[in-house]
């Protein structure tokens, strides 16, 4: 699944492309991607659209146009594909986007999770989605007093508390784990029951973990391509997700892998350490 430094690089990748593009025709294979307006009104309203850019919000993309905004969220397996000229399409091809010189965006989703939303300019901030999220993980944004209250309030394991988006947007599974074993915490400690200087700890975890992945390009765990068709490399500096009786690279024990809220969970035993309250 795409998290939030994956859709940063398909944003990039976005602009670089079909930034400054104005659509012809867009064409919709599976209506249920577009969440709203009604299929036939969204293909008609881009018409004669340009793309001024492509932002991102969590794990979303919204797209912004001359009149409209398009929120986009890819969910497990969506991802987009540009083409300089018309090209087949295959049967997990769902939306095309057919510009005025030719070249093609195609919106790709073997399971059909993703969708789209296109709105009037200004009322992307409105989307459901968006309006749920919390601070993106960056120094700027993520304000730790805020963060210590937010915690302190909550008995939940951190690590499903971590992954609702409503304390922090765009991590996931994967960078979760790596954030919990940089910061030494055990995935299933209640999110209470954690020191000032833990919370401090962790929130700078969040930060640098989410900084390093988005500088890689993301982590590419099977088949996920950005938009350029290229793999991600942070799964090179991988610590914990996917390495399964690897030596920890801080103490030397074997990682383990657990379920936590029904999540397969990568730690290790030593460093993170479930604390009895």
């Amino acid at each position: 699944m795409p998290e939030l430094p994956e859709v940063e690089t398909v944003r990039k990748g976005l602009v670089s492309l079909v930034k400054g593009k104005t659509i012809a025709k867009v064409d919709v294979y599976w209506p249920r991607i577009v969440e709203f307006p009604e299929v036939e009104v969204f293909q008609q309203q881009l018409i004669g659209e340009t793309i001024q850019t492509v932002e991102r919000r969590g794990k979303y993309l919204i797209f912004q146009f001359t009149h409209y905004e398009m929120v986009s969220h890819l969910r497990m397996e969506g991802k987009y594909e540009y083409f300089e000229q018309p090209t087949a399409l295959d049967k997990h091809s769902h939306v095309r986007f057919i510009f005025t010189d030719g070249s093609e965006l195609v919106y790709h989703d073997v399971r059909k999770f993703g969708r789209m939303a296109l709105l009037k300019k200004g009322m992307a901030k409105d989307y459901k989605g968006l309006m749920q999220l919390g601070p993106e993980p960056t120094e700027d944004d993520f304000d730790l007093d805020l963060f210590k209250e937010q915690l302190k309030k909550s008995s939940t394991m951190i690590k499903p508390l971590l992954l609702n988006q409503k304390i922090v947007a765009g991590l996931g599974n994967i960078y979760v784990d790596e954030v919990l074993w940089l910061a030494q915490i055990h995935p299933e400690q209640p999110a209470n029951t954690l020191s000032p200087q833990t919370v401090r700890r962790l929130r700078e975890a969040i930060i640098e973990v989410i900084s390093k992945a988005k500088e890689a390009g993301g982590t590419t765990i099977r088949t996920y391509l950005n938009a350029l068709g290229e793999a991600g490399h942070f799964q090179q500096e991988l610590h914990v997700y996917g390495q399964i009786g690897t030596p920890c690279s801080r103490c030397g024990t074997p990682i383990i892998k657990i379920k936590v809220a029904q999540r397969g969970t990568h730690l290790c035993p030593h460093c993170q350490k479930l604390k009895k309250v």
